[in-house]
Formats: structure tokens, C-alpha cells, sequence
């Protein structure tokens, strides 16, 4: 990791312009990802790429090392929902990190898919081939994966337009009211601990719908979200912000006796075909672990 560490000019210049200008290594939408995850910080604190640079401001910026974009494929089991010459559906069950990252080089969604669908390690030049959005490491669920470069931008087209549709089922402490809503609250880093997002002042908008389709025992809910926008973290925050966490979530509530992980599983996804513009719409029952879960705390086992 290297480490720049750089003095703010008078002007009040845009911080990610900033970094781009001042690091040649650096595109503006590097610096922005950097930004976003917490690797440049003014005067010590996390920002965001629109911030405006006070004089003499430090900045600091941590440059990972570039990407090598080397992949093998592994014999992961791997449940595909669909599959043609452009995309691949994918059931992404709980505990599979999605592609590579530092500290965690093999053994992702990607290098399963690889071995499924050689054609993907023809996206050349990233360490995420075909990868259009993503499910974290312990939600289970729906995803869709672009097997060539023209589908790929089809499909992150849908996904910036927000025509892509996304449905997750989730778990949640208490009974929200009302009990069906829209929660509008910014996300963005969280100011102390770069690993966590939070709602803060200033952050990227974030919006999700909810519905109570089952109270569970008198103390849980069980929902069916929507996502309108795609933020980190972003359901999981937003309960968590209303006072009603994810049952399981220990990053943004605590953690569970009936379940290992976080009860959040992406269980529709809808959106137009590649080739043809078909609007097709895949559904995925939860997983045995949070059925499980569920039918004990029916059964007033909590």
C-alpha cells in the first residue's frame, strides 16, 4: 500500500479532482472508489468525492497495489438458475465471497464461475469478470453475471437507470411502523470506522421500500424489501437506522442464537434480456438455514 500525502491548495477544489490531479496514477473514478472506501481522508476524517477542500488541508491517500488479473477457475458448488450466450443466473449461497479481494485471493463466486463458464475469463483486465452488482459475503440469493463485454454494459446500463428490479426477504427485530414505507436516509462511510457504512449528513442518497408480510412470534418481522438504490450495506443500515436491525447482523446489530449470519436473502430479480430487451423475472426460496430459523421462532424458540 502506498501511502500520498498531499496539502490542500486555496480554491476549495473538489476532493476527488483533487486526488486525480495531484496523483497521475489516478483517474478520477480510481480516486472516487478510493474515496468511497475510506483510503482518503482530509485531515484525518473520511469524505466524499464532492467535498470541497479547505487551504491547507491534508489530504492522505492510500494507492492500493494495481490489480494482477490473474483467475483460476475452482470447482465451487454452484446453483444456476438460468444460463444463454450472454448471461448467467446465479443462487449465491451464504459464506461465498463474490470475487477477489485483498486478503481473500481464491475460493470466490468468480473462480466457481470460471469453471462453470470459461468464456467469462475473456472480460480481460479485472479481477471481477462479469460481475454487474453484488450480494455481500453472508446474504444468500439472486444474481445476475454479464458473460461478455456487450452484455455487461446492457445490464450496468439497466442497473444505473434502476431498471433493474431487486426483492430481498428479511428478517428484523420488532414490528416496523407503519408497516409498510419508504425509508430516504444518505449513506455513506462511517465517520470513525472505514469498514462500516452509516447514515450521515452529506452522504449518497439511498432509498429503500419495505413491506411487513409476517409478524414472527411477536417480536421479529418478517419483510420483503426493496432496494431503489444500490448503496453498500444499504438494507442493513437502513433497518438498522429505523431501530429494527437485521436478526443476525453483528456489524450493524448483534448477533444471533438461532442463526449464524445475517437473515438476508435476495429472493427476486427482474430485469430486461441483453439481446431482445425481454424483461424476464427469476425468484429464489430462502435457504434451509434461514427457513430453519424462521420455523423455530414460529414455534416460539427464540
Amino acid at each position: 500500500m502506498k501511502t500520498v500525502r498531499l496539502t490542500a491548495d486555496p480554491g476549495g477544489e473538489r476532493l476527488d479532482v483533487f486526488i486525480a490531479r495531484r496523483c497521475p496514477e489516478l483517474s478520477r473514478s480510481q480516486a472516487r472508489r478510493l474515496i468511497d472506501h475510506g483510503l482518503a481522508t482530509v485531515d484525518g476524517r473520511a469524505g466524499k468525492p464532492s467535498d470541497r477542500l479547505p487551504p491547507g488541508a491534508l489530504v492522505t491517500v492510500n494507492i492500493p497495489p494495481p490489480e494482477k488479473p490473474h483467475l483460476a477457475p475452482e470447482h465451487i458448488p454452484l446453483t444456476i438458475i438460468y444460463q444463454d450466450i450472454d448471461i448467467l443466473v446465479v443462487d449465491k449461497p451464504p459464506g461465498l465471497t463474490v470475487h477477489p479481494a485483498p486478503g481473500h485471493p481464491a475460493g470466490t463466486l468468480v473462480n466457481a464461475l470460471l469453471a462453470i463458464s470459461p468464456e467469462l475469463g475473456e472480460i480481460t483486465g479485472t479481477l471481477r469478470p462479469g460481475i454487474v452488482h453484488r450480494l455481500d459475503k453472508d446474504t444468500s440469493g439472486l444474481m445476475v453475471v454479464a458473460k461478455n463485454e456487450r452484455a455487461r454494459r446492457a445490464l450496468s446500463r439497466q442497473l444505473k437507470e434502476r431498471q433493474v428490479h431487486k426483492a430481498y426477504l428479511a428478517l428484523v427485530q420488532g414490528v416496523p411502523t407503519p408497516r409498510a414505507g419508504v425509508i430516504e436516509a444518505p449513506i455513506g462511510r462511517h465517520p470513525k470506522n472505514r469498514k462500516k457504512m452509516a447514515v450521515v449528513a452529506g452522504g449518497r442518497e439511498a432509498v429503500t421500500k419495505y413491506r411487513v408480510r409476517e409478524e414472527v412470534g411477536g417480536r421479529y418481522a418478517l419483510l420483503e424489501v426493496e432496494p431503489v438504490t444500490g448503496r453498500t450495506h444499504q438494507i442493513r443500515v437502513h433497518m438498522a437506522a429505523i431501530g429494527h436491525p437485521v436478526v443476525g447482523d453483528r456489524t450493524y446489530g448483534r448477533k444471533s442464537e438461532i442463526l449464524g449470519r445475517q437473515f438476508l436473502h435476495a429472493w427476486k430479480l427482474a430485469f430486461a434480456m441483453p439481446a431482445g430487451g425481454r424483461t424476464v423475472e427469476f425468484e429464489s426460496p430462502l435457504p434451509p438455514d434461514l427457513r430453519q430459523a424462521l420455523d423455530r421462532l414460529r414455534a416460539g424458540d427464540s
